[in-house]
């Protein structure tokens, strides 16, 4: 997701964070702080509140990426693929690889809610225990607020609409009783437009009534309204390509240029005679070292481009996604490395053997729809 920075790693899997988190942790804080333990432990100074809601903001935080983590450890537990897990202002998103079976899909999608309500119902109870022993101090409200919070969040969570995770156990469980995977993704993703057009509708009444609140309900049913169409757009094209291998779709023989010659040359030499917008670059070795776009070359100054070389404002292999020629083509996809774009460098024994390009991509989904109106 753009916006994003790493901040570390849990059982090897990549944590991301948006600029937008820091946001929310500073807005919920504010309304922790300001209104809510005031209202339930008046008397305290404000920096007894202000210290204490912003504990309260980051065990929230702390809480929405357990969450997370939830997903992605399930789904290492059941060998599948996980790219990284990013927190953003809507919760949390964890990149991995799709399900094979309908069981596996309904555990990794469960698994998040339930931590939710567990930890929701663990901090419920520590409140109410310090509020038994000592009393109802800022402590024990700020645990309670906490474990309602949780609750909410695993509740919310399990709501019937894609990309939710109560979406996707509806579609596992479709998946599981049908056996038909397309149906059951387009039902979830139809539930999901449904649900969240439902939200931001109920979201827009209630600010028009004065709750303030009813403009993150809207925000969030335009989010899953808009994430839903995405999701069945997604589930289409997973559908016209299932089966089909990278060597497929790849085109072949690829304009290529060597990654030490300068900006200008390399602009005179090779991108004015290539055919794709997108080109693989490589090293003495003859070997692929990263692949550089139309646009990066652009961004550089004319003054610059005598002196900077290529592989400088180029993007590195590590990257850039990469794929076998025998991989499946659909969890290629899945694999896309944030900000590469539709592009895979395709590889054998070290070698660049051809690119996969979104225009790739669109002949072989216009090849299927011919197909299947021929087969009608």
């Amino acid at each position: 997701m753009n916006g994003s920075l790493p901040f570390g790693h849990v059982f090897g899997v990549p944590l991301r964070m948006h600029w937008s988190v820091p946001v929310l942790a500073v807005l919920l804080g504010y309304g922790l702080g300001r209104q809510t333990l005031p209202a339930w432990t008046p008397g305290q100074s404000a920096a007894v509140y202000t210290a204490a809601s912003a504990v309260g903001a980051v065990l929230l935080m702390a809480s929405v990426l357990l969450h997370e983590v939830a997903h992605a450890a399930m789904a290492r537990r059941k060998n599948l693929s996980v790219q990284d897990v990013t927190l953003w202002a809507m919760g949390g998103m964890t990149r991995m690889g799709r399900p094979k079976t309908a069981p596996v899909a309904l555990e990794v999608a469960a698994s998040g809610p339930l931590t939710s309500l567990a930890l929701g119902g663990a901090a419920l109870g520590a409140g109410i225990g310090v509020r038994v022993v000592t009393g109802w101090g800022v402590i024990a409200a700020v645990l309670v607020w906490l474990g309602w919070a949780n609750i909410f969040l695993g509740l919310f969570n399990l709501l019937p609409a894609v990309p939710l995770d109560g979406g996707r156990v509806v579609q596992a469980l479709l998946w599981w009783r049908t056996g038909d995977r397309d149906r059951a993704e387009r039902a979830a993703d139809r539930s999901g437009q449904v649900i969240g057009m439902l939200l931001m509708a109920v979201g827009w009444v209630a600010f028009l009534r004065g709750a303030p609140g009813g403009l993150w309900l809207t925000l969030v049913g335009f989010f899953i309204t808009m994430t839903a169409g995405a999701e069945r757009q997604r589930s289409r094209l997973h559908a016209a390509l299932r089966g089909l291998r990278v060597t497929e779709a790849m085109s072949s023989p690829v304009t290529t240029g060597a990654d030490w010659l300068t900006v200008e040359r390399f602009i005179d030499e090779v991108a004015v005679h290539a055919h794709h917008s997108a080109l693989p670059l490589l090293d003495f070795d003859g070997r692929p070292s990263g692949i550089v776009t139309m646009r990066q070359l652009a961004a550089v100054p004319g003054l610059r481009r005598e002196s900077v070389r290529v592989r400088e404002v180029a993007t590195p292999l590590p990257q850039c996604t990469v794929a076998a020629p025998n991989d499946l083509l659909d969890d290629t996809l899945d694999r896309l490395r944030p900000g590469s774009g539709m592009r895979i460098l395709v590889l054998g024994d070290g070698r660049l053997e051809g690119i996969v390009t979104t225009h790739d991509i669109s002949r072989l989904v216009q090849q299927h729809t011919l197909d299947s109106k021929a087969l009608r």
